[in-house]
Protein backbone atom coordinates (compact mmCIF):
# COMPACT_ATOMS: atom_id res chain seq x y z
CA UNK A 1 0.00 0.00 0.00
CA UNK A 2 1.26 3.56 0.37
CA UNK A 3 4.63 4.31 1.54
CA UNK A 4 4.61 8.36 1.07
CA UNK A 5 5.66 11.10 3.45
CA UNK A 6 2.81 13.77 3.28
CA UNK A 7 3.82 15.99 5.95
CA UNK A 8 1.37 15.39 7.84
CA UNK A 9 2.70 16.10 11.03
CA UNK A 10 5.39 18.53 11.78
CA UNK A 11 8.12 18.66 15.06
CA UNK A 12 11.47 20.02 16.11
CA UNK A 13 14.29 17.75 14.96
CA UNK A 14 15.55 15.65 17.12
CA UNK A 15 17.45 12.02 16.94
CA UNK A 16 13.99 9.80 17.71
CA UNK A 17 11.07 10.18 15.18
CA UNK A 18 7.30 9.70 15.12
CA UNK A 19 5.52 6.95 12.69
CA UNK A 20 2.38 8.92 11.42
CA UNK A 21 -0.36 6.80 9.10
CA UNK A 22 -2.84 8.88 7.49
CA UNK A 23 -6.18 8.38 6.09
CA UNK A 24 -8.89 10.39 4.58
CA UNK A 25 -12.61 10.05 3.82
CA UNK A 26 -12.13 11.03 0.08
CA UNK A 27 -8.96 9.02 -0.16
CA UNK A 28 -6.15 11.46 -0.79
CA UNK A 29 -4.37 10.16 1.79
CA UNK A 30 -4.83 6.16 1.40
CA UNK A 31 -3.16 5.07 4.72
CA UNK A 32 -0.12 7.14 4.07
CA UNK A 33 3.39 6.59 6.43
CA UNK A 34 4.97 9.23 6.91
CA UNK A 35 8.13 9.90 10.30
CA UNK A 36 8.23 13.27 11.43
CA UNK A 37 10.55 14.22 14.27
CA UNK A 38 9.94 14.61 17.93
CA UNK A 39 10.63 17.78 19.59
CA UNK A 40 11.59 18.40 23.71
CA UNK A 41 9.51 21.34 24.27
CA UNK A 42 5.68 22.21 23.80
CA UNK A 43 4.55 23.61 20.07
CA UNK A 44 1.94 26.38 19.79
CA UNK A 45 -0.88 25.09 18.82
CA UNK A 46 -4.33 25.63 19.68
CA UNK A 47 -5.10 21.81 21.23
CA UNK A 48 -3.37 19.73 23.52
CA UNK A 49 -3.56 16.10 24.44
CA UNK A 50 -0.87 15.11 27.34
CA UNK A 51 -0.77 11.55 27.97
CA UNK A 52 -1.06 10.07 31.33
CA UNK A 53 0.81 6.39 31.41
CA UNK A 54 -0.07 6.30 35.32
CA UNK A 55 -4.00 6.17 34.57
CA UNK A 56 -4.55 2.19 33.21
CA UNK A 57 -7.60 0.93 32.18
CA UNK A 58 -7.69 -2.93 29.85
CA UNK A 59 -4.64 -4.91 28.41
CA UNK A 60 -5.06 -5.11 24.94
CA UNK A 61 -5.28 -8.63 23.01
CA UNK A 62 -5.55 -7.37 19.15
CA UNK A 63 -7.50 -6.17 16.29
CA UNK A 64 -8.53 -8.47 13.18
CA UNK A 65 -11.19 -9.56 11.18
CA UNK A 66 -12.73 -13.06 10.79
CA UNK A 67 -11.16 -15.57 8.42
CA UNK A 68 -14.32 -16.84 7.01
CA UNK A 69 -14.93 -20.09 4.99
CA UNK A 70 -15.75 -17.57 2.37
CA UNK A 71 -13.13 -15.64 2.98
CA UNK A 72 -9.99 -18.93 3.04
CA UNK A 73 -11.86 -19.60 -0.70
CA UNK A 74 -10.96 -16.39 -2.06
CA UNK A 75 -7.52 -16.36 -0.99
CA UNK A 76 -6.97 -19.60 -1.77
CA UNK A 77 -8.37 -18.38 -5.85
CA UNK A 78 -4.94 -16.28 -5.42
CA UNK A 79 -1.54 -16.86 -6.86
CA UNK A 80 0.56 -17.63 -4.23
CA UNK A 81 2.43 -15.15 -4.11
CA UNK A 82 -0.02 -12.78 -4.12
CA UNK A 83 -1.77 -14.30 -1.44
CA UNK A 84 1.72 -14.26 0.61
CA UNK A 85 2.27 -10.41 -0.68
CA UNK A 86 -1.22 -9.78 1.04
CA UNK A 87 -1.01 -11.63 4.20
CA UNK A 88 2.23 -10.66 4.77
CA UNK A 89 0.88 -7.21 4.61
CA UNK A 90 -2.08 -7.69 6.72
CA UNK A 91 -0.59 -10.05 9.45
CA UNK A 92 3.16 -9.25 9.76
CA UNK A 93 4.17 -7.04 12.52
CA UNK A 94 7.78 -6.28 10.86
CA UNK A 95 6.15 -6.01 7.58
CA UNK A 96 2.83 -5.09 7.87
CA UNK A 97 0.16 -3.87 9.87
CA UNK A 98 0.34 -6.44 12.48
CA UNK A 99 -3.56 -7.82 12.74
CA UNK A 100 -3.32 -10.10 16.15
CA UNK A 101 -6.77 -11.48 16.39
CA UNK A 102 -9.12 -13.62 14.08
CA UNK A 103 -12.53 -15.05 14.29
CA UNK A 104 -13.44 -18.18 12.72
CA UNK A 105 -16.26 -20.49 12.91
CA UNK A 106 -16.56 -23.84 14.73
CA UNK A 107 -18.29 -25.55 11.58
CA UNK A 108 -19.67 -23.56 8.92
CA UNK A 109 -21.57 -20.33 9.12
CA UNK A 110 -23.39 -18.20 6.79
CA UNK A 111 -20.03 -17.30 4.92
CA UNK A 112 -19.33 -20.96 4.51
CA UNK A 113 -19.62 -23.00 1.00
CA UNK A 114 -21.71 -25.09 2.42
CA UNK A 115 -23.86 -25.70 5.56
CA UNK A 116 -22.20 -28.40 7.85
CA UNK A 117 -20.84 -29.09 11.59
CA UNK A 118 -17.97 -31.20 12.53
CA UNK A 119 -20.59 -34.24 13.71
CA UNK A 120 -23.56 -34.45 11.28
CA UNK A 121 -23.87 -38.58 11.43
CA UNK A 122 -24.94 -39.06 15.07
CA UNK A 123 -23.09 -39.50 17.60
CA UNK A 124 -20.06 -37.51 18.99
CA UNK A 125 -17.23 -40.18 18.28
CA UNK A 126 -18.26 -39.48 15.09
CA UNK A 127 -16.85 -35.97 15.10
CA UNK A 128 -14.40 -34.90 11.94
CA UNK A 129 -12.94 -32.00 10.72
CA UNK A 130 -14.17 -31.58 7.49
CA UNK A 131 -13.43 -30.69 3.56
CA UNK A 132 -14.13 -26.57 4.04
CA UNK A 133 -11.59 -26.72 6.77
CA UNK A 134 -8.96 -29.31 5.57
CA UNK A 135 -9.41 -27.65 1.94
CA UNK A 136 -9.47 -23.68 2.52
CA UNK A 137 -9.69 -22.68 6.45
CA UNK A 138 -6.77 -24.82 7.81
CA UNK A 139 -4.02 -23.87 5.20
CA UNK A 140 -4.67 -20.50 5.05
CA UNK A 141 -4.48 -20.64 9.41
CA UNK A 142 -1.22 -22.42 8.99
CA UNK A 143 0.00 -19.33 6.07
CA UNK A 144 -1.12 -16.32 8.80
CA UNK A 145 0.94 -18.20 11.68
CA UNK A 146 3.56 -18.74 9.67
CA UNK A 147 3.64 -14.95 9.39
CA UNK A 148 2.29 -14.04 12.83
CA UNK A 149 3.13 -17.21 15.37
CA UNK A 150 1.61 -15.57 18.29
CA UNK A 151 -2.22 -14.42 16.50
CA UNK A 152 -4.99 -14.99 18.63
CA UNK A 153 -8.06 -16.76 17.38
CA UNK A 154 -11.36 -16.93 18.58
CA UNK A 155 -13.81 -19.89 17.44
CA UNK A 156 -17.57 -19.51 17.68
CA UNK A 157 -19.95 -21.81 16.41
CA UNK A 158 -23.19 -21.13 14.33
CA UNK A 159 -24.89 -24.13 15.44
CA UNK A 160 -24.67 -27.39 16.97
CA UNK A 161 -25.00 -30.80 15.01
CA UNK A 162 -28.75 -30.96 13.82
CA UNK A 163 -29.01 -33.98 15.94
CA UNK A 164 -28.59 -32.45 18.74
CA UNK A 165 -31.37 -29.70 17.81
CA UNK A 166 -35.60 -29.53 19.76
CA UNK A 167 -37.93 -26.90 18.39
CA UNK A 168 -38.46 -25.82 21.94
CA UNK A 169 -37.58 -26.82 25.85
CA UNK A 170 -40.62 -27.80 26.74
CA UNK A 171 -41.57 -30.65 24.02
CA UNK A 172 -38.00 -32.00 22.95
CA UNK A 173 -39.47 -32.69 19.57
CA UNK A 174 -36.25 -33.00 17.31
CA UNK A 175 -36.14 -30.52 15.15
CA UNK A 176 -33.51 -31.22 12.51
CA UNK A 177 -33.17 -27.86 10.54
CA UNK A 178 -29.69 -25.70 9.96
CA UNK A 179 -31.82 -22.75 10.99
CA UNK A 180 -32.79 -22.25 14.60
CA UNK A 181 -34.10 -24.72 17.23
CA UNK A 182 -32.31 -25.47 20.90
CA UNK A 183 -30.12 -27.21 22.20
CA UNK A 184 -31.26 -30.40 23.87
CA UNK A 185 -30.09 -30.75 27.60
CA UNK A 186 -29.38 -34.74 26.89
CA UNK A 187 -26.77 -33.48 24.70
CA UNK A 188 -25.09 -30.69 26.73
CA UNK A 189 -22.24 -33.42 27.80
CA UNK A 190 -21.91 -34.71 23.88
CA UNK A 191 -21.68 -30.98 22.69
CA UNK A 192 -19.18 -29.82 25.25
CA UNK A 193 -17.05 -33.01 24.05
CA UNK A 194 -17.70 -31.55 20.46
CA UNK A 195 -16.07 -28.25 21.44
CA UNK A 196 -13.00 -30.04 22.94
CA UNK A 197 -12.34 -32.20 20.14
CA UNK A 198 -12.62 -29.30 17.37
CA UNK A 199 -10.31 -27.20 20.07
CA UNK A 200 -7.85 -30.51 20.03
CA UNK A 201 -8.31 -30.95 16.29
CA UNK A 202 -7.12 -27.26 15.54
CA UNK A 203 -4.21 -27.91 18.06
CA UNK A 204 -2.88 -31.03 16.28
CA UNK A 205 -2.74 -29.07 13.06
CA UNK A 206 -0.60 -26.44 15.12
CA UNK A 207 -3.50 -23.97 15.03
CA UNK A 208 -4.07 -22.87 19.51
CA UNK A 209 -7.21 -21.58 19.92
CA UNK A 210 -7.14 -18.55 22.57
CA UNK A 211 -11.04 -18.19 23.15
CA UNK A 212 -14.08 -19.79 22.22
CA UNK A 213 -18.26 -18.02 22.48
CA UNK A 214 -20.59 -21.06 23.58
CA UNK A 215 -23.03 -19.54 20.48
CA UNK A 216 -22.56 -16.75 17.55
CA UNK A 217 -25.63 -14.78 17.68
CA UNK A 218 -27.36 -16.60 20.26
CA UNK A 219 -30.98 -14.45 19.91
CA UNK A 220 -30.72 -15.10 15.86
CA UNK A 221 -32.77 -17.76 15.22
CA UNK A 222 -32.45 -16.63 11.44
CA UNK A 223 -29.78 -17.23 10.31
CA UNK A 224 -28.69 -20.02 7.53
CA UNK A 225 -26.70 -21.58 10.31
CA UNK A 226 -28.64 -20.49 13.74
CA UNK A 227 -29.18 -22.15 17.40
CA UNK A 228 -31.36 -20.11 20.03
CA UNK A 229 -29.55 -19.66 23.11
CA UNK A 230 -31.28 -17.37 26.13
CA UNK A 231 -28.81 -16.81 29.10
CA UNK A 232 -30.45 -19.44 31.11
CA UNK A 233 -29.58 -21.89 28.73
CA UNK A 234 -26.25 -20.59 28.44
CA UNK A 235 -25.86 -20.73 31.91
CA UNK A 236 -26.91 -24.20 32.05
CA UNK A 237 -24.49 -25.41 29.48
CA UNK A 238 -21.23 -23.81 30.48
CA UNK A 239 -21.57 -24.55 34.39
CA UNK A 240 -22.92 -28.11 33.41
CA UNK A 241 -21.04 -29.27 30.73
CA UNK A 242 -18.48 -26.96 28.51
CA UNK A 243 -16.52 -25.52 31.17
CA UNK A 244 -16.18 -29.12 33.17
CA UNK A 245 -15.28 -30.57 30.36
CA UNK A 246 -12.82 -28.34 29.28
CA UNK A 247 -11.16 -27.97 32.44
CA UNK A 248 -10.85 -32.13 33.03
CA UNK A 249 -8.91 -32.20 29.40
CA UNK A 250 -6.66 -29.43 30.64
CA UNK A 251 -7.33 -27.03 28.31
CA UNK A 252 -7.53 -23.42 28.77
CA UNK A 253 -9.33 -21.84 26.12
CA UNK A 254 -11.34 -18.55 27.83
CA UNK A 255 -15.17 -18.58 27.12
CA UNK A 256 -17.02 -15.41 26.23
CA UNK A 257 -20.23 -15.58 27.10
CA UNK A 258 -22.90 -13.95 24.46
CA UNK A 259 -21.07 -12.74 21.51
CA UNK A 260 -24.28 -11.04 20.28
CA UNK A 261 -25.83 -7.62 19.87
CA UNK A 262 -25.64 -4.68 22.44
CA UNK A 263 -29.68 -4.75 22.44
CA UNK A 264 -29.92 -7.93 23.23
CA UNK A 265 -32.10 -8.04 19.79
CA UNK A 266 -35.01 -6.23 21.85
CA UNK A 267 -36.42 -9.97 23.70
CA UNK A 268 -37.06 -8.17 27.15
CA UNK A 269 -35.99 -11.49 29.25
CA UNK A 270 -32.70 -11.27 27.77
CA UNK A 271 -31.52 -7.91 28.68
CA UNK A 272 -28.03 -7.66 30.58
CA UNK A 273 -27.39 -11.48 29.40
CA UNK A 274 -23.98 -11.08 29.79
CA UNK A 275 -24.95 -10.29 33.88
CA UNK A 276 -27.58 -12.64 34.46
CA UNK A 277 -25.03 -15.15 33.21
CA UNK A 278 -22.27 -14.65 35.34
CA UNK A 279 -24.61 -13.26 38.87
CA UNK A 280 -26.49 -17.37 38.03
CA UNK A 281 -23.32 -18.99 37.24
CA UNK A 282 -20.94 -18.24 40.09
CA UNK A 283 -17.61 -19.61 40.50
CA UNK A 284 -18.01 -22.55 42.32
CA UNK A 285 -17.85 -24.82 39.66
CA UNK A 286 -15.17 -26.22 37.75
CA UNK A 287 -13.68 -24.27 34.83
CA UNK A 288 -15.83 -21.00 36.56
CA UNK A 289 -12.38 -19.40 35.80
CA UNK A 290 -12.42 -20.02 31.80
CA UNK A 291 -15.16 -17.78 31.94
CA UNK A 292 -13.93 -14.69 31.33
CA UNK A 293 -16.01 -12.00 30.03
CA UNK A 294 -18.21 -11.27 26.81
CA UNK A 295 -18.60 -10.65 23.01
CA UNK A 296 -20.82 -7.70 21.34
CA UNK A 297 -21.70 -7.41 17.75
CA UNK A 298 -23.28 -3.87 16.58
CA UNK A 299 -26.35 -4.83 14.27
CA UNK A 300 -28.54 -3.26 16.87
CA UNK A 301 -28.37 -0.96 20.11
CA UNK A 302 -25.90 1.62 21.37
CA UNK A 303 -22.34 1.10 22.31
CA UNK A 304 -22.75 2.80 25.20
CA UNK A 305 -23.87 -1.31 26.80
CA UNK A 306 -20.10 -1.90 26.57
CA UNK A 307 -19.84 0.80 29.54
CA UNK A 308 -22.76 -0.15 31.36
CA UNK A 309 -21.99 -4.08 31.00
CA UNK A 310 -18.37 -3.22 32.47
CA UNK A 311 -20.11 -0.63 35.09
CA UNK A 312 -21.64 -3.74 36.68
CA UNK A 313 -18.87 -6.38 36.47
CA UNK A 314 -15.39 -4.95 35.95
CA UNK A 315 -14.07 -8.25 37.08
CA UNK A 316 -14.97 -9.67 33.55
CA UNK A 317 -13.24 -8.58 30.07
CA UNK A 318 -15.31 -8.07 26.87
CA UNK A 319 -14.32 -8.12 23.30
CA UNK A 320 -15.93 -6.83 20.61
CA UNK A 321 -16.13 -9.78 18.07
CA UNK A 322 -18.19 -8.66 15.00
CA UNK A 323 -19.69 -5.67 12.83
CA UNK A 324 -20.02 -5.68 8.88
CA UNK A 325 -20.60 -3.58 6.17
CA UNK A 326 -22.61 -4.18 3.30
CA UNK A 327 -25.22 -2.53 0.70
CA UNK A 328 -27.63 -1.09 3.74
CA UNK A 329 -24.50 1.15 4.86
CA UNK A 330 -23.14 2.35 1.68
CA UNK A 331 -20.00 -0.18 3.01
CA UNK A 332 -17.90 0.93 -0.08
CA UNK A 333 -18.25 4.26 0.28
CA UNK A 334 -15.00 5.25 2.33
CA UNK A 335 -16.83 8.96 1.97
CA UNK A 336 -19.44 7.85 4.14
CA UNK A 337 -18.09 4.87 6.52
CA UNK A 338 -14.47 5.73 7.37
CA UNK A 339 -15.15 8.76 10.22
CA UNK A 340 -18.79 6.17 11.56
CA UNK A 341 -16.62 2.98 11.77
CA UNK A 342 -13.19 4.50 13.20
CA UNK A 343 -15.73 6.12 15.57
CA UNK A 344 -18.19 3.60 16.45
CA UNK A 345 -16.40 0.29 15.70
CA UNK A 346 -12.85 1.08 16.64
CA UNK A 347 -12.53 4.49 19.27
CA UNK A 348 -15.67 3.79 20.91
CA UNK A 349 -15.24 0.03 21.78
CA UNK A 350 -11.72 0.28 23.14
CA UNK A 351 -12.70 3.55 24.77
CA UNK A 352 -15.38 1.56 26.71
CA UNK A 353 -12.49 -1.36 27.76
CA UNK A 354 -12.88 -3.57 25.19
CA UNK A 355 -9.71 -5.85 24.83
CA UNK A 356 -10.18 -7.11 21.21
CA UNK A 357 -11.69 -5.56 18.09
CA UNK A 358 -13.00 -7.76 15.44
CA UNK A 359 -15.20 -7.06 12.26
CA UNK A 360 -16.16 -9.69 9.98
CA UNK A 361 -14.97 -10.77 6.80
CA UNK A 362 -11.78 -10.25 6.03
CA UNK A 363 -12.00 -10.58 2.42
CA UNK A 364 -15.26 -11.08 -0.09
CA UNK A 365 -15.40 -11.13 -3.70
CA UNK A 366 -16.67 -8.34 -5.60
CA UNK A 367 -20.20 -9.81 -5.94
CA UNK A 368 -20.66 -10.32 -1.98
CA UNK A 369 -19.83 -14.43 -1.97
CA UNK A 370 -19.27 -16.97 -1.56
CA UNK A 371 -22.21 -16.88 0.63
CA UNK A 372 -25.07 -18.96 1.52
CA UNK A 373 -29.07 -18.67 0.85
CA UNK A 374 -30.66 -17.80 3.90
CA UNK A 375 -27.58 -15.31 5.60
CA UNK A 376 -26.43 -12.01 4.43
CA UNK A 377 -26.43 -11.42 0.74
CA UNK A 378 -25.36 -7.89 0.85
CA UNK A 379 -22.63 -7.97 3.04
CA UNK A 380 -18.72 -6.52 1.94
CA UNK A 381 -15.60 -7.99 3.28
CA UNK A 382 -13.14 -5.70 4.51
CA UNK A 383 -11.59 -5.83 0.67
CA UNK A 384 -13.16 -7.37 -1.71
CA UNK A 385 -11.31 -8.98 -4.30
CA UNK A 386 -12.35 -9.24 -7.98
CA UNK A 387 -13.00 -12.49 -9.60
CA UNK A 388 -11.79 -11.93 -12.79
CA UNK A 389 -8.66 -13.34 -12.19
CA UNK A 390 -8.51 -13.12 -8.21
CA UNK A 391 -6.31 -10.17 -8.30
CA UNK A 392 -7.53 -6.98 -7.92
CA UNK A 393 -8.46 -5.83 -4.43
CA UNK A 394 -10.77 -3.02 -3.18
CA UNK A 395 -10.27 -1.48 0.31
CA UNK A 396 -12.93 -1.10 2.59
CA UNK A 397 -13.94 0.95 5.68
CA UNK A 398 -12.92 -2.03 8.20
CA UNK A 399 -9.79 -2.64 6.52
CA UNK A 400 -9.10 1.02 7.25
CA UNK A 401 -9.81 1.13 10.78
CA UNK A 402 -8.33 -2.62 11.49
CA UNK A 403 -5.39 -1.10 9.97
CA UNK A 404 -5.18 2.20 11.79
CA UNK A 405 -5.48 0.62 15.26
CA UNK A 406 -3.11 -2.81 14.72
CA UNK A 407 -0.20 -1.10 13.19
CA UNK A 408 0.35 1.56 16.36
CA UNK A 409 -1.15 -0.80 19.18
CA UNK A 410 0.73 -4.17 20.14
CA UNK A 411 -0.88 -7.14 21.97
CA UNK A 412 -0.22 -6.50 25.70
CA UNK A 413 -0.38 -2.80 25.48
CA UNK A 414 -2.54 -0.82 27.95
CA UNK A 415 -5.05 1.79 27.16
CA UNK A 416 -3.78 4.67 29.29
CA UNK A 417 -5.25 8.20 29.88
CA UNK A 418 -4.90 11.42 29.05
CA UNK A 419 -5.61 15.43 29.93
CA UNK A 420 -6.94 17.51 26.97
CA UNK A 421 -6.46 21.36 27.26
CA UNK A 422 -9.20 23.16 24.78
CA UNK A 423 -10.25 19.52 22.96
CA UNK A 424 -13.96 19.60 23.78
CA UNK A 425 -14.74 19.49 20.48
CA UNK A 426 -16.97 16.76 19.79
CA UNK A 427 -15.59 16.58 16.24
CA UNK A 428 -11.96 14.89 17.69
CA UNK A 429 -11.98 11.60 19.22
CA UNK A 430 -8.95 9.75 20.12
CA UNK A 431 -7.37 6.66 22.16
CA UNK A 432 -3.99 6.35 23.38
CA UNK A 433 -1.75 3.38 24.48
CA UNK A 434 1.51 2.22 26.15
CA UNK A 435 3.04 -0.53 24.23
CA UNK A 436 4.93 -3.66 25.98
CA UNK A 437 8.09 -2.41 24.63
CA UNK A 438 7.49 0.95 26.51
CA UNK A 439 6.58 2.69 22.74
CA UNK A 440 3.61 4.99 23.37
CA UNK A 441 0.50 5.20 20.38
CA UNK A 442 -2.07 7.61 19.89
CA UNK A 443 -5.25 6.59 17.22
CA UNK A 444 -7.18 10.37 16.32
CA UNK A 445 -10.26 11.31 14.18
CA UNK A 446 -11.28 14.71 12.89
CA UNK A 447 -14.93 14.11 11.95
CA UNK A 448 -14.87 17.62 11.33
CA UNK A 449 -15.02 19.94 7.76
CA UNK A 450 -11.60 21.62 8.66
CA UNK A 451 -7.70 20.57 9.56
CA UNK A 452 -7.52 20.16 13.39
CA UNK A 453 -3.94 20.84 15.05
CA UNK A 454 -3.08 19.01 17.74
CA UNK A 455 -0.23 18.58 20.11
CA UNK A 456 0.94 15.88 21.42
CA UNK A 457 2.60 15.59 24.62
CA UNK A 458 4.33 12.71 26.86
CA UNK A 459 6.16 14.45 29.45
CA UNK A 460 9.47 14.11 27.71
CA UNK A 461 8.47 15.12 24.01
CA UNK A 462 5.83 16.58 22.35
CA UNK A 463 4.96 17.10 18.48
CA UNK A 464 2.16 18.43 16.77
CA UNK A 465 -0.33 17.08 14.33
CA UNK A 466 -2.79 18.40 11.63
CA UNK A 467 -5.30 16.06 11.68
CA UNK A 468 -7.18 16.09 8.29
CA UNK A 469 -11.41 17.32 7.65
CA UNK A 470 -12.51 13.98 7.66
CA UNK A 471 -9.72 11.54 8.63
CA UNK A 472 -7.57 9.46 10.85
CA UNK A 473 -4.23 9.82 11.86
CA UNK A 474 -2.19 6.78 14.04
CA UNK A 475 1.04 7.96 15.71
CA UNK A 476 3.85 5.33 17.72
CA UNK A 477 6.68 6.85 18.70
CA UNK A 478 9.44 6.31 21.85
CA UNK A 479 9.27 7.65 25.26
Amino acid sequence: MVLICLNACSGAKTSDNVTVYVTTNDRAKDFVRSEIALGDKQAASPSVITIDPSVRYQTMDGFGAAVTGSTCYNLMRMAPEDRTAFLKETFSDTEGMGYSYIRISIGCSDFSLSEYTCCDTKGVENFALQSEEKEYVIPILKEILAISPSIKILGSPWTCPRWMKVDNLMDLRPFESWTSGQLNPAYYQDYATYFVKWIQAMEAEGIPIEAITPQNEPLNRGNSASLFMGWEEQLSFVRDALGPKLKETGLKTKIYAFDHNYNYDNIADQEDYPIKLYNAIGDNFEGSELVVGAAYHDYGGNNNELTDIHNQRPDKELIFSESSIGTWNNGRDLSKRLMADMKNVALATVNQNCKAVLVWNLMLDNKMGPNLDGGCQTCYGAIDINQNGYKQLSYNSHYYIINHMASVVAPGAVRIGTTSRTINDSKITHAEFLNPDGSLAAVIINEGDETKSINLSDGIHNFTCNVPANGVISCKWNK
